[in-house]
């Protein structure tokens, strides 16, 4: 797979060519506690006053390996990086680890500390294992996950509980907020004291590849845990209280990735083990394990830390405690609101941005623009939409923000026909809740300038027909449209031409500007004339009367297309739409029978030969499936926009929402899936976390509280 093309494939890389704050308490120890050889101090254990407990994975379901196999948490750390893995505790994915660390943020991610071997060494008897791992032959070892009670989402932080041997073990894992840092605790809620055995194994490697063959790593042993060097990035391992440390540096073989062998990529990987290390974990006490790319600083305590981490988790005035569903969600945006480093700026750059989906994606141009309204546009988040905005902003050139900005941390990339019109849309939604006028006044000129870029022409043949006003693009070998999938040389969906949602997209933003023009007393006359040409235009140009819904493409390399897609929901949402009245009733009605399912629109009809009723197989036959009837959650946002503008029933509206209420116990925990496959029983697949997935059913929920 070549890695010099931009188009999306649907594993997300480069493909080829007022609520109530969770209280902790307990004293802070004031001792200094720092990486490097020295004298063990005590801190304060991490156990909060009182949880929100955001869902519930039961024992029947963590103890079926298949079942919790399927079922995989996410940590966040505002910077791009995380941690993540199964109910099981069984790595799954290249991309599974407990540091999933951003080096240079939100990009060049690295897996480095993949997992850890947990045992509980009992002073008689046999030892009980707490972790679990899966073998190139299937074998799994050891299997912890037979003595899983229960997982717990607080908030959106995993806490595991395990009882074996007389003994009630808690689990909890979180992040600290722009800091490439991950902490794990062990508590022992009932029981006798017992010794908690500590292997942790080591990948340090990017987070799209696997870790293959011995060398490499040099280690050095410090009085409470290990500093590892590798592939040219150190990352410490502390643990507390003072451990008896036995390095015996060794390898783990084979190591299997299932969802990696299922999708027809490399799936094996050798991990590194220092040695182990073996604490007392006593009742009432605490065993803190902290792993990062840098030591912990002086003073630092994990009571404070896990307060921070469960404050960060966005405190919105009561979204509603009569819809779970909005609750959840506005937790689960704080994971894709991250901070962007620019080149040459302070390690804390002001700039932000919005991660596509995890675990694979950066950000995009397009999937943030559609986002921002759900993510961060409303009361006390305004600030993260202006400096979001901002950055997009900034990097602007022949009229575009950028389609992609690389894992490599290279120059953006600027294959788009649809990202830089999805700005004005977040512009106007953004004005509309703030009112700030003055912050679209300033940007004025960048603006217009955007619009005579598209009128003259820019990258891949974007530009405006002055024949009848409507937006053309396409180039061979490129998807310029959210339909990216791309396969080598072959474009899934190329949609060369005037796409419908492009047009809807660029009649919405000359109105706006005109307006905005306007506003700020300078003429937006032209920009008018424009918009009333292309609204003439499309609709004689794109009405399919034989099916009673719109062409998807006019004037593409074979004439018009009417494939029976989704895109055309977006030309009857957007704050001036582009089709209405008895087109956009009929449009709609079609798109209600055909395409609308309990998660999303599919992409395409099922009565199309095109359309792929299932997600499986290798790299090509899940991208030749991706915009060929997969359905996508996010989709929902303009069909509900569409359908309580011709019809006005709220309620119908939440309706089609309570679905995703019990998906906040599949596939990803607490969060929207990227994608569904389009027949029943529906299931979730690619991401297992996805930007607009989460921000446009947020937004709809919140609305219809």
């Amino acid at each position: 797979m070549s890695s010099t093309s931009s188009r999306r494939s649907s594993d997300g890389r480069a493909s080829s060519t007022g609520s109530s704050r969770v209280a902790c308490h307990s004293p802070i120890s004031s001792r200094r506690w720092t990486a490097g050889p020295k004298t063990s101090r005590p801190f304060s254990p991490s156990r909060p006053g009182r949880r929100i407990v955001a869902l519930r994975i039961g024992r029947e379901t963590c103890r079926n390996l298949e079942s919790a196999l399927t079922r995989e948490w996410l940590v966040t750390n505002g910077l791009g990086g995380f941690a993540s893995g199964t109910v099981a505790g069984v790595n799954t994915r290249r991309y599974h680890g407990l540091l999933v660390a951003a080096m240079n943020p939100p990009v060049q991610r690295m897996v480095l500390l993949a997992a850890l071997e947990e045992w509980l060494l009992p002073s008689a008897g046999e030892a009980i294992p707490l972790a679990a791992h899966e073998y190139w032959d299937g074998t799994v070892y050891p299997e912890g996950f037979v003595h899983l009670d229960g997982l717990e989402l607080d908030g959106m932080l995993p806490v595991f509980r395990w009882t074996a041997a007389g003994r009630t073990i808690e689990k909890r894992i979180w992040m600290e907020h722009e800091t490439n840092r991950s902490v794990i605790s062990y508590r022992l809620v009932t029981g006798p004291a017992v010794t908690l055995q500590l292997r942790p194994l080591f990948a340090h490697r990017d987070y799209h590849q696997q870790r293959h063959g011995q060398g490499g790593f040099d280690m050095a042993e410090t009085s409470d845990g290990w500093i590892i060097d590798a592939e040219r990035v150190r990352s410490y391992l502390e643990v507390h209280p003072v451990p008896v440390i036995r390095s015996q540096p060794d390898w783990y073989w084979r190591v299997l990735h299932r969802a990696e062998r299922a999708r027809g990529l490399d799936d094996e990987e050798d991990l590194f083990t220092p040695g182990v290390i073996e604490v007392s974990l006593s009742p009432r006490a605490e065993v803190i394990l902290v792993t990062g790319t840098e030591p912990v600083p002086p003073g630092w305590d994990a009571a404070g830390s896990l307060q921070a981490a469960l404050e960060q988790q966005v405190v919105l005035e009561d979204p509603g405690a009569d819809n779970p569903l909005a609750c959840q969600l506005v937790r689960a945006a704080e994971h894709f609101r991250v901070a962007r480093r620019t080149p040459g700026a302070p390690p804390r750059s002001p700039d932000r941005t919005v991660i596509a989906g995890y675990h694979w994606f950066t950000d995009w141009g397009r999937d943030t623009m559609i986002s921002l309204p759900g993510l961060a546009i409303r009361p006390g988040m305004l600030w993260e939409a202006r400096a979001v905005l901002d950055t997009n902003i900034r990097y602007l050139d022949q009229g575009l923000i950028p389609n992609r900005f690389p894992d490599s941390g290279q120059p953006p990339e600027y294959d788009t026909m649809d990202a830089t019109l999805w700005m004005f849309h977040a512009l106007s939604a953004y004005l509309a809740v703030s009112g700030d006028w003055r912050f679209i006044a300033d940007r004025l000129d960048a603006l217009q300038g955007i619009i005579d870029w598209h009128v003259r022409g820019t990258r891949h043949n974007i530009r405006m027909d002055p024949q009848d006003g409507l937006l053309a693009g396409g180039e061979e070998g490129y998807a310029l449209t959210w339909m990216d999938a791309h396969v080598q040389d072959w474009v899934v969906t190329p949609r060369r031409g005037k796409p419908i949602e492009i047009n809807a997209l660029w009649y919405n933003a000359l109105r706006l500007i005109a307006d905005w023009s306007e506003r700020a007393a300078r003429s937006g006359q032209h920009f008018s004339q424009m918009a009333t040409q292309a609204r003439e235009s499309a609709r004689a140009r794109f009405w399919y009367a034989r099916g009673g819904y719109c062409y998807d493409v006019v004037d593409g390399p074979v004439g018009d297309d009417p494939s029976l897609r989704p895109n055309q929901v977006i030309a009857m949402s957007l704050a001036y739409p582009l089709i209405e009245g008895e087109q956009a009733r009929s449009a709609l009605d079609a798109v209600s029978a055909t395409l609308l399912t309990p998660y999303g629109l599919r992409t395409l009809s099922p009565k199309d030969e095109r359309y792929q009723p299932a997600y499986r197989g290798d790299q090509r036959a899940r991208d030749a499936a991706y915009h060929q009837g997969l359905v996508w959650p996010w989709l929902l946002g303009p069909y509900l926009d569409a359908h309580l503008r011709i019809h006005g029933d709220r309620a119908a509206a939440g309706r089609v929402l309570e679905p995703f209420t019990a998906h906040l116990a599949e596939a990803g925990l607490g969060t929207i899936s990227e994608i569904f496959e389009p027949e029943p029983p529906f299931r979730p697949v690619g991401c297992i976390a996805q930007a607009w997935s989460v921000a446009e059913i947020l937004r709809h929920a919140l609305a219809s509280k």
